[in-house]
């Protein structure tokens, strides 16, 4: 580290940020024949909780042709530090600058962390628009869940690997190596990742970008030693990943739809790993992840299994927000007594019928009557707000449930403390490849006067109410299902400063409706209801799910129909016919009703 970065450290709030050293840091290779930089558009303490880059992270550097290294977002006293002495973005391993790599790849997991991409672009000294980076400029990369829309951003990025990483991120390091031994100009370089499979390339004429799904998530690469950052991360523990996909259906659900199909890890693999994970990394709490851990077959016996270990090492299990209709006292009793969350999503069987949350009230209330009675005193409740069809009715039901669960903890629980109910509310928002993709969202005026609603009917209950801004969920709403269009406003609400737009304290609303008005783009575009004839920007992008099955499930939803649970038998989503390779271990079944 050199003396003028050094002296800029001692400046800046949390220096650890950005002085690399981090424990189980992989030793960089000096003569790599690849250089990968691996972004994170957001601060250190967010990137260290991510599990997708760590997977790529440490999968590119078991190659030994490969040194990849980190970035992330640097704080707004960091950003001007940089500015100031004419210094630019560098890697956290060895502080080389962002520019000097072969590539560079950004995880897009939210779309309000667009800005922050552009951020550290400019940072980093490479021009904003791809038609402006010439030879020796980084190739510039994106994946993650918002590439299924590359739209917004297609102007910025050079190449979108859309889908699962495993595969397609060796898939693009082979092609960068065998490119830059032939000494290939940057053009015909992107000529050939296009024809990598999940690989969108703006600049390269494609029809449609099927999205690459891996066969095999037990037999693919896992990190279990990983790195331990400097301060204190935003999820600090170890997580193991049981299994990717969902069957649930719910109708607003986007991850749930574009992981499709469910694989899923054996309980040996998982084993395995824990040992590994608890011995490599020192955490004192290992959390079990995917979309609905409950759901996983062999929950129990994997409980049965680790449980001992964690025990003896003094490791507490973790679950993540769990299904209501999956909770049962054996999972409780394997994690740490504190409090537990539910997702009910809405306050009526009638409008979670809408939605297929396949959920009802006395799940909720048979779910919390298991954990009072196990001795826990703290509840966090979800729900959405501003979902199609949603009324004043279903918005006075959560009071209704909430009374409920505290009439229930008074007749169940063995703990002596007050009981502690959270809820908190999402404004929905309607996501690309889903059955509400086509829905308008409600105005920034109605979800201001639902929440004050809300606020009414819980402050006399004692609730602890929390909720998401209005203001956030419009913007996400154009992110989400924007066009190249939006790129544009993107760059103009960059340049006038705006950065950090999931940070409520830094959000600019009005910085963002200006640019919106400077590039002559209207946000109600996006927001009102899309049609149901025309070809949605996105749809550039084959994620296996039909249009065909999302319109009758939207169909569905307006006649309070059900669809059961792709584990009891297909719904004819598609996904079995498109990807029938990856169902020869976890969906036999579907396979076998493809044809449905």
């Amino acid at each position: 580290m050199d003396k003028e970065l050094k002296d800029i450290l001692l400046c800046v709030d949390k220096p650890a940020r950005y002085c690399g050293g981090e424990f189980n840091t992989p030793v960089i290779k000096e003569n790599a024949s690849l250089r990968f930089l691996m972004c994170f558009p957001d601060v250190y303490e967010v990137a260290h909780s991510n599990l997708g880059i760590k997977i790529l992270y440490y999968m590119l550097n078991n190659r030994p042709d490969v040194a990849c290294e980190s970035c992330y977002t640097p704080w707004t006293d960091m950003i001007a530090a940089l500015k100031e002495h004419n210094m630019p973005l560098f890697s956290q391993e060895t502080h080389s600058p962002v520019c000097s790599f072969d590539a560079i790849g950004f995880s897009l997991q939210y779309e309000m962390s667009y800005t922050n991409v552009l951020c550290m672009l400019d940072l980093g000294g490479i021009p904003l628009l791809s038609e402006e980076r010439g030879e020796g400029t980084p190739i510039v990369v994106a994946g993650g869940p918002c590439t299924v829309n590359p739209m917004p951003l297609a102007k910025s990025i050079d190449v979108f690997s859309i889908g699962d990483g495993e595969e397609a991120i060796n898939n693009l390091a082979d092609t960068l190596i065998l490119c830059k031994k032939e000494k290939k100009t940057r053009a015909e370089t992107l000529c050939e990742i296009a024809k990598i499979d999940g690989m969108f390339v703006p600049s390269v004429p494609q029809t449609k970008v099927r999205r690459a799904v891996i066969d095999s998530l037990d037999g693919a690469f896992y990190p279990r030693k990983v790195q331990i950052p400097n301060i204190e991360a935003v999820f600090n523990r170890a997580v193991l990943e049981i299994f990717r996909g969902c069957t649930r259906g719910c109708r607003f659900c986007q991850a749930g739809m574009i992981y499709r199909p469910v694989r899923e890890r054996t309980v040996e693999t998982l084993a395995k790993y824990t040992r590994e994970l608890i011995d490599n990394n020192g955490f004192d709490e290992l959390t079990l992840s995917s979309l609905s851990t409950c759901d996983y077959p062999q929950l129990r016996q994997l409980l049965r299994e680790i449980k001992p270990l964690c025990d003896e090492r003094h490791v507490n299990i973790s679950l993540p927000s769990t299904r209501v209709d999956s909770f049962e006292a054996e999972y409780v009793a394997s994690a740490r007594l504190s409090s537990l969350t539910f997702a009910p999503e809405a306050g009526t069987q009638r409008l979670r019928d809408v939605i297929n949350k396949n959920v009802t009230e006395e799940d909720v209330l048979t779910s919390c009557r298991y954990a009072f009675e196990k001795g826990y005193h703290a509840v966090k409740l979800y729900f959405m707000i501003g979902l199609p069809t949603e009324t004043d009715e279903d918005l006075l039901g959560i009071a209704e449930l909430v009374k409920k669960i505290k009439a229930c903890y008074k007749a169940n629980a063995v703990s002596k403390k007050a009981l502690s109910l959270v809820v908190s509310t999402s404004t929905f928002v309607p996501k690309p490849f889903t059955p509400f993709q086509w829905e308008a969202q409600i105005s920034l005026d109605e979800i201001e006067r639902r929440q004050g609603l809300l606020k009414t009917v819980l402050r006399p209950l004692g609730v602890k109410y929390s909720y998401h801004d209005g203001k956030t969920s419009r913007l996400e709403t154009t992110l989400a299902r924007g066009d190249e269009r939006m790129n544009d406003v993107l760059l103009a609400a960059y340049t006038s400063g705006c950065i950090f737009d999931s940070w409520t304290d830094l959000f600019d609303y009005d910085k963002w409706m200006a640019a919106f008005e400077k590039c002559g783009v209207d946000a109600e575009d996006y927001c009102g209801a899309q049609s149901l004839e025309k070809t949605l920007p996105w749809e550039r992008v084959e994620t296996g799910i039909s249009r065909a099955f999302l319109l009758c499930e939207r169909e569905k939803a307006y006649k309070g129909e059900l669809t059961h649970d792709c584990r009891k038998g297909c719904n004819g989503c598609g996904i079995a016919a498109e990807y029938p390779s990856a169902f020869k271990e976890n969906c036999t079944r579907c396979v076998k009703n493809a044809d449905l």
